[in-house]
């Protein structure tokens, strides 16, 4: 079994770009032929599918933040766990645990992988 340590890619950046809607930024931080999953939703693969189904999800919300209360590097792989903010259109806000795992191909990500239950943001 190798060792885990809390080193690797510096996320601020990522999670601030995401913060701000900012899609450009964020997958700018991914290879060409990235695949992003997000939660149990179908794989979205290449920049301009990630973009889109970004953008879809930002059109859904107000306003998101996140905390980062891990990290986790091994053999090019980083696990973030934390918490998101997400506030709604009509103002309120549900706060969710999520764990995020990216591997990585050089300094990119080429497999984003976003692990939560995202029901309760859609909740009545």
């Amino acid at each position: 079994m190798s060792s885990t340590v809390a080193t690797g890619p510096d996320t601020t950046a990522l999670f601030a770009a995401i913060d701000r809607k900012d899609t450009a930024s964020f997958v700018a931080a991914l290879t060409d032929d990235a695949v992003f999953r997000f939660g149990a939703a179908p794989p979205a693969e290449g920049r301009e599918a990630i973009a889109a189904a970004v953008d879809g999800f930002f059109g859904t919300i107000a306003a998101l933040s996140h905390v980062v209360h891990k990290t986790l590097w091994d053999s090019g792989t980083q696990v973030c766990e934390g918490e998101v903010t997400y506030e709604r259109h009509d103002g309120s806000t549900v706060t969710l645990p999520f764990t995020d795992v990216f591997e990585y191909s050089g300094e990119l990500i080429a497999h984003y992988k976003i692990y939560m239950d995202i029901g309760p943001l859609y909740a009545e």
